[in-house]
């Protein structure tokens, strides 16, 4: 085809465009490697010298109107497109929104939180340990020997032979801080973390839960340095009107021990279905730290002495935010979030 009749051929087809489709068509027909404009492009070469500037300055003129063209419609339809698309998607602000279920920090953690903060503003140090653990930390060095029926009770899991379990307790940092301290160091930590043991799930039991343990060892420390302690913790916990009680108990890393009951801040003491109407909630174990486990660990009973405690920290916050499900805390399921947003505002 000549210039002329493809120039015409142009001019015709451009006015035939109404839509960016073929807006499309239109530029393969003539601006593609076999398009019309492009095919005369390769016939410059063939022309004789004094035409071929004029030939080459018509189809760049051409090439340019097709191309303005392209660039001109293809905005108009493009935004028209936009328009018609916003139009059909409108929201209707007025009709009621739906509601998202959002998360919240896990009370479990915030209680934790807590107890550290007041323990680190009484000079502790937060420590933590292996959760798979040796035996000899784990029992022996806190005068748990092999064969002592005391294990049965905590029913272990074995990971390795019987020299390497998952920790029934967070005791045996305790007892690396105070090999650490090679018996000339003053020590006051608390140890929260995970615990293991082989416990059927349900609502008050779990294989898996948290324990906030603690330890004092210094010159001179008694009883009344452990009772202060389990007061100010026990009133910052639950109120200042909560007070703490001590019962004879026996464990076999503690001499003397005893069992920690605070008093019961729903009913005041009066009974109710928390305290099972007796006025107290057993919240802790705890005692003087036994002279062989501290002679084991390189401290001499004769010059230092020390107490240790232990929480179950689901325990404390099940009471501090009246939850009846130890599950609740390991739920993914984000209505739980509902409860723990209710207990956090009361």
């Amino acid at each position: 085809m000549s210039l002329e009749s493809v120039k015409t051929e142009l001019e015709k087809d451009i006015k035939n465009v109404h839509s960016i489709q073929e807006l499309n068509e239109l530029k393969n027909k003539y601006l593609s490697k076999k398009g019309l404009i492009s095919e005369l492009n390769s016939e410059i070469k063939t022309l004789k010298n004094e035409k071929r500037k004029e030939f080459g300055q018509k189809l760049n003129e051409l090439r340019s109107k097709l191309n303005t063209f392209y660039e001109e419609r293809k905005n108009d339809y493009e935004e028209e497109e936009l328009n018609k698309k916003l139009a059909n998607e409108a929201i209707d602000i007025t009709l009621p929104a739906t509601k998202i279920i959002s998360g919240a920090p896990n009370i479990l953690e915030k209680l934790i939180e807590e107890v550290e903060e007041v323990f680190l503003s009484m000079g502790y140090d937060v420590v933590d340990g292996p959760e798979i653990e040796l035996d000899k930390y784990n029992f022996e060095m806190l005068n748990i020997p092999k064969g002592h029926p005391a294990r049965d009770a905590q029913d272990t899991f074995y990971v390795e032979g019987e020299e390497l379990l998952l920790r029934s307790q967070t005791s045996p940092v305790q007892v690396r801080t105070m090999l650490k301290g090679e018996g000339k160091t003053p020590i006051r930590v608390i140890c929260p973390g995970k615990t293991y043991r082989r416990d059927e799930d349900d609502a008050t039991h779990s294989h898996q839960f948290m324990q906030i343990e603690g330890l004092l060892v210094d010159k001179d420390i008694s009883l009344s340095d452990l009772k202060g302690t389990i007061d100010l913790i026990a009133k910052k916990l639950y109120g200042e009107n909560t007070e703490s009680r001590f019962r004879p108990s026996y464990y076999q890393f503690t001499e003397p021990s005893v069992e920690v009951d605070i008093s019961c801040f729903n009913c005041e003491g009066k009974g109710c279905n928390i305290c099972k109407n007796t006025g107290w909630i057993t919240v802790a174990g705890a005692g003087m730290v036994h002279p062989d486990v501290l002679r084991m660990s390189g401290y001499d009973p004769k010059e230092w002495s020390g107490f240790a405690f232990g929480f179950g920290a689901e325990r404390l916050a099940m009471l501090k935010y009246y939850i009846n499900d130890i599950r609740a805390f390991y739920n993914t399921d984000l209505r739980e979030s509902k409860v723990f947003d209710r207990k956090e505002s009361e």
